[in-house]
């Protein structure tokens, strides 16, 4: 959904394009609240606590060399056209906060959320952990208050990717991790009817032309979030054959470095559609020689880690 709707937004001026690639974005901030919390979540039952240190180790260990090796490329072949303070704000994960960024670290925005989420989340959870919820629903309450007030303030457009405006989305998702093992079974009919927000939402925003109107902040904005909720917890308890085919799993595995790469090809100034297919080619280069060698590493150094090679060799 990205890398197709900045290239058809961008070459093609269609408004739609650019609301489905914000669409993507979301279901990725809510399958990430989701499997962050239930991770979280499963440690605080085994141990009644949360190691934050290990939990900071393993996120460095997934996504900083990929990035780094991105950032450095990108600083490279364009540095006539950064400051200083461009490469700062990437370095530091607070591109969201840079609204005067370039576009070649435009994506930036979106991973620059995700980080200042691990940064928060799970150190109030441990801190707080009997009052998750009722956080959780606050912070659901208080970002379209925030958004209506960056309006207000003028603060139009990059405004709405500063992580008070969409934490959200990343809330909802991790409501969905606390009370997923009491909700029912959902059932092909009601994923079916999920499905229609997740349709006709991006096709208002893209006719308002992402204009903030009270319709979509206090009635689209929540219920899309809540179907594409629904659609993850009806494919984790029906998992699909499609979802699990080996192109679908690889493509699945490659996508933090093709989401890291794709800007550079899908939303820059070539004019040819077979140029989105060559982000695959620096997406898979970054996955096999960057990201797997430092997993390894990580799984090596983890206490985890070496607790499971300590008992493969003792057996």
């Amino acid at each position: 959904m990205v890398v197709i709707g900045h290239w058809t937004s961008l070459h093609y001026h269609a408004e739609v394009g650019g609301a489905f690639a914000n669409l993507g974005v979301r279901i990725f901030f809510i399958i990430s609240g989701y499997l962050i919390t239930t991770l979280l979540l499963k440690e605080y039952s085994r141990t009644s606590s949360i190691h934050l240190r290990e939990f900071y180790v393993r996120r460095a260990y997934r996504i900083l060399p990929a990035a780094i090796a991105f950032m450095l490329l990108v600083f490279a072949i364009y540095w006539h056209e950064l400051r200083w303070y461009h490469m700062v704000a990437a370095a530091l994960y607070v591109t969201n906060f840079d609204y005067a960024h370039p576009w070649f670290l435009g994506h930036l925005w979106s991973l620059s959320v995700e980080e200042q989420f691990y940064f928060l989340w799970p150190g109030v959870l441990k801190k707080w952990h009997r009052h998750r919820v009722a956080i959780l629903l606050g912070v659901v309450g208080f970002a379209p208050v925030y958004r209506v007030g960056c309006h207000l303030l003028k603060l139009h457009g990059r405004a709405d990717e500063t992580f008070p405006a969409v934490a959200d989305i990343l809330a909802m998702g991790c409501l969905l991790a606390i009370f997923a093992p009491r909700l029912p079974r959902i059932k092909w009919g009601l994923a079916l009817l999920m499905v229609v927000p997740v349709i006709l939402v991006p096709v208002y925003v893209a006719e308002v032309r992402f204009r903030t109107t009270l319709v979509l902040l206090l009635v689209l904005w929540p219920l899309l979030h809540c179907s594409i909720a629904g659609l993850l917890l009806h494919a984790v308890q029906t998992p699909y054959w499609i979802l699990n085919n080996r192109p679908v799993v690889w493509l699945g595995k490659i996508s933090y470095s093709l989401y890291l790469w794709q800007q550079l090809f899908s939303y820059g100034p070539q004019h040819r559609w077979y140029w989105m297919l060559l982000a695959f080619v620096p997406a898979s280069l970054s996955y096999y020689l960057v990201e797997q060698p430092l997993l390894r590493l990580r799984e090596k150094e983890s206490p985890a880690g070496r607790g499971t090679i300590d008992a493969v060799r003792a057996a």
